[in-house]
Protein backbone atom coordinates (compact mmCIF):
# COMPACT_ATOMS: atom_id res chain seq x y z
CA UNK A 1 0.00 0.00 0.00
CA UNK A 2 2.85 2.54 0.75
CA UNK A 3 3.94 1.77 -2.75
CA UNK A 4 0.62 2.62 -4.03
CA UNK A 5 0.71 5.79 -2.26
CA UNK A 6 4.12 6.55 -3.47
CA UNK A 7 3.14 5.87 -7.40
CA UNK A 8 0.01 7.79 -7.22
CA UNK A 9 2.03 10.77 -5.33
CA UNK A 10 4.25 10.52 -8.67
CA UNK A 11 1.38 10.35 -11.33
CA UNK A 12 -1.19 11.98 -10.28
CA UNK A 13 -0.14 14.10 -7.89
CA UNK A 14 -1.76 12.59 -5.16
CA UNK A 15 -1.59 13.52 -1.25
CA UNK A 16 -1.74 10.26 0.82
CA UNK A 17 -1.36 9.39 4.41
CA UNK A 18 -0.20 6.13 5.11
CA UNK A 19 -1.13 4.88 8.38
CA UNK A 20 -0.02 1.56 9.98
CA UNK A 21 -0.80 0.34 13.34
CA UNK A 22 2.78 0.14 15.87
CA UNK A 23 0.88 -2.88 17.35
CA UNK A 24 1.82 -5.28 14.00
CA UNK A 25 5.39 -3.65 13.56
CA UNK A 26 6.56 -7.16 15.14
CA UNK A 27 3.59 -9.57 14.72
CA UNK A 28 4.84 -13.31 12.70
CA UNK A 29 2.22 -15.24 13.75
CA UNK A 30 -1.44 -15.11 12.66
CA UNK A 31 -3.49 -18.07 14.63
CA UNK A 32 -0.91 -19.84 16.26
CA UNK A 33 2.79 -19.52 17.80
CA UNK A 34 5.47 -20.02 15.14
CA UNK A 35 2.74 -20.54 11.84
CA UNK A 36 4.63 -17.03 10.71
CA UNK A 37 0.81 -16.30 8.66
CA UNK A 38 1.59 -13.07 9.08
CA UNK A 39 4.41 -12.78 7.29
CA UNK A 40 4.44 -11.53 3.53
CA UNK A 41 7.43 -11.62 0.81
CA UNK A 42 8.95 -8.21 0.36
CA UNK A 43 9.79 -8.54 -3.40
CA UNK A 44 12.61 -6.20 -5.02
CA UNK A 45 11.85 -3.00 -6.85
CA UNK A 46 11.35 -4.90 -10.43
CA UNK A 47 8.14 -6.67 -8.79
CA UNK A 48 6.50 -3.70 -7.18
CA UNK A 49 4.54 -2.79 -10.22
CA UNK A 50 2.90 -6.71 -10.46
CA UNK A 51 1.82 -6.40 -6.85
CA UNK A 52 0.53 -2.77 -6.18
CA UNK A 53 -2.68 -2.43 -4.43
CA UNK A 54 -5.34 -0.33 -6.14
CA UNK A 55 -6.07 2.94 -4.30
CA UNK A 56 -10.11 2.39 -2.94
CA UNK A 57 -10.17 -1.46 -3.38
CA UNK A 58 -10.71 -3.89 -0.22
CA UNK A 59 -8.92 -6.75 0.50
CA UNK A 60 -11.09 -10.05 1.10
CA UNK A 61 -10.25 -12.96 2.98
CA UNK A 62 -12.43 -16.10 2.84
CA UNK A 63 -15.74 -16.32 1.42
CA UNK A 64 -18.33 -17.51 4.28
CA UNK A 65 -21.50 -17.21 4.34
CA UNK A 66 -22.89 -16.50 7.60
CA UNK A 67 -21.29 -12.91 8.04
CA UNK A 68 -19.20 -10.39 6.67
CA UNK A 69 -16.72 -8.32 8.89
CA UNK A 70 -14.87 -5.20 7.94
CA UNK A 71 -12.14 -3.92 9.67
CA UNK A 72 -8.64 -1.84 9.00
CA UNK A 73 -5.44 -2.41 11.17
CA UNK A 74 -5.42 -3.94 14.35
CA UNK A 75 -8.88 -5.16 13.44
CA UNK A 76 -7.86 -8.14 10.64
CA UNK A 77 -5.44 -9.57 11.97
CA UNK A 78 -8.23 -10.25 15.49
CA UNK A 79 -11.04 -10.31 12.67
CA UNK A 80 -9.30 -13.41 11.01
CA UNK A 81 -8.26 -14.85 14.28
CA UNK A 82 -12.01 -14.79 15.29
CA UNK A 83 -12.86 -16.29 11.97
CA UNK A 84 -10.72 -19.40 12.42
CA UNK A 85 -12.27 -20.14 15.82
CA UNK A 86 -15.74 -19.68 14.19
CA UNK A 87 -14.95 -22.05 11.29
CA UNK A 88 -13.83 -24.76 13.62
CA UNK A 89 -17.63 -24.25 15.03
CA UNK A 90 -19.23 -24.31 11.18
CA UNK A 91 -19.50 -21.18 10.74
CA UNK A 92 -17.95 -19.15 7.49
CA UNK A 93 -16.78 -15.73 7.65
CA UNK A 94 -15.18 -13.15 5.13
CA UNK A 95 -12.92 -10.68 6.87
CA UNK A 96 -12.75 -7.36 4.11
CA UNK A 97 -9.94 -5.29 5.46
CA UNK A 98 -10.97 -1.76 3.94
CA UNK A 99 -7.34 -1.04 3.46
CA UNK A 100 -7.66 2.92 2.48
CA UNK A 101 -10.23 4.61 4.79
CA UNK A 102 -10.83 7.59 2.14
CA UNK A 103 -12.11 6.78 -0.17
CA UNK A 104 -13.55 4.10 1.47
CA UNK A 105 -13.91 1.13 -0.94
CA UNK A 106 -18.00 1.26 -0.94
CA UNK A 107 -18.42 -0.88 -4.25
CA UNK A 108 -16.32 -3.72 -2.21
CA UNK A 109 -18.48 -3.50 0.65
CA UNK A 110 -21.66 -3.34 -0.69
CA UNK A 111 -20.65 -6.69 -2.64
CA UNK A 112 -19.43 -8.71 0.86
CA UNK A 113 -22.13 -7.38 3.09
CA UNK A 114 -25.04 -8.43 0.56
CA UNK A 115 -23.16 -11.85 0.02
CA UNK A 116 -23.94 -12.59 3.74
CA UNK A 117 -26.73 -10.14 4.56
CA UNK A 118 -25.14 -9.78 8.22
CA UNK A 119 -21.89 -7.34 8.79
CA UNK A 120 -19.95 -6.97 11.68
CA UNK A 121 -18.09 -3.47 11.96
CA UNK A 122 -15.12 -4.13 13.55
CA UNK A 123 -13.58 -0.46 14.62
CA UNK A 124 -10.29 -0.04 16.68
CA UNK A 125 -11.10 4.04 16.83
CA UNK A 126 -13.34 5.54 18.92
CA UNK A 127 -16.65 4.75 18.72
CA UNK A 128 -17.52 8.47 18.26
CA UNK A 129 -16.41 9.85 15.18
CA UNK A 130 -14.58 6.88 14.29
CA UNK A 131 -14.44 4.87 10.89
CA UNK A 132 -17.49 2.70 11.69
CA UNK A 133 -20.09 5.23 11.26
CA UNK A 134 -18.83 6.20 7.93
CA UNK A 135 -18.85 2.38 6.57
CA UNK A 136 -22.25 2.14 8.22
CA UNK A 137 -23.78 4.85 6.74
CA UNK A 138 -21.91 3.95 3.35
CA UNK A 139 -23.96 0.77 3.20
CA UNK A 140 -26.96 2.49 4.32
CA UNK A 141 -26.95 5.10 1.60
CA UNK A 142 -25.48 2.34 -1.02
CA UNK A 143 -29.22 1.08 -0.43
CA UNK A 144 -28.10 -2.23 2.22
CA UNK A 145 -30.48 -3.69 3.86
CA UNK A 146 -28.99 -6.66 5.89
CA UNK A 147 -28.23 -6.54 9.83
CA UNK A 148 -25.57 -4.60 10.48
CA UNK A 149 -23.66 -4.44 14.37
CA UNK A 150 -20.15 -2.83 15.35
CA UNK A 151 -17.47 -2.99 18.24
CA UNK A 152 -15.26 -0.16 18.02
CA UNK A 153 -12.93 0.97 21.22
CA UNK A 154 -14.10 3.17 24.12
CA UNK A 155 -15.15 7.02 23.75
CA UNK A 156 -12.02 8.14 25.95
CA UNK A 157 -8.15 8.79 25.76
CA UNK A 158 -6.17 5.52 25.28
CA UNK A 159 -3.61 4.64 28.09
CA UNK A 160 -1.01 2.96 28.48
CA UNK A 161 0.13 -1.16 29.27
CA UNK A 162 -2.59 -3.38 30.61
CA UNK A 163 -5.11 -0.79 31.00
CA UNK A 164 -5.72 -0.10 27.13
CA UNK A 165 -7.42 -3.69 27.50
CA UNK A 166 -10.08 -1.99 29.19
CA UNK A 167 -10.84 0.21 26.07
CA UNK A 168 -9.41 -1.33 23.21
CA UNK A 169 -11.32 -3.58 20.86
CA UNK A 170 -10.74 -7.47 21.32
CA UNK A 171 -11.02 -10.73 20.30
CA UNK A 172 -13.61 -11.20 23.11
CA UNK A 173 -15.70 -8.28 21.65
CA UNK A 174 -15.62 -9.80 18.27
CA UNK A 175 -16.96 -13.01 19.00
CA UNK A 176 -19.91 -10.85 21.10
CA UNK A 177 -20.21 -9.53 18.39
CA UNK A 178 -20.85 -12.40 15.86
CA UNK A 179 -22.92 -14.05 18.32
CA UNK A 180 -25.33 -11.19 18.48
CA UNK A 181 -25.57 -11.02 14.63
CA UNK A 182 -26.33 -15.13 14.47
CA UNK A 183 -28.66 -14.67 17.23
CA UNK A 184 -26.58 -17.23 19.09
Amino acid sequence: MLRTCLAAAEVDGSVCVFLEPIALYHTRDLHTEGDNGWLAPYGPPDDWAREHTTVGRARVYGDGEHLTIVTFGNGVRMSLRVAARQAELGIGIRVVDLRWLAPLPVADLVREASATGRVLVVDETRRSGGVSEGVLAALVDAGYVGAARRVSSADSYIPLGNAAKHLLVSEEMIEQGVRSLLGA
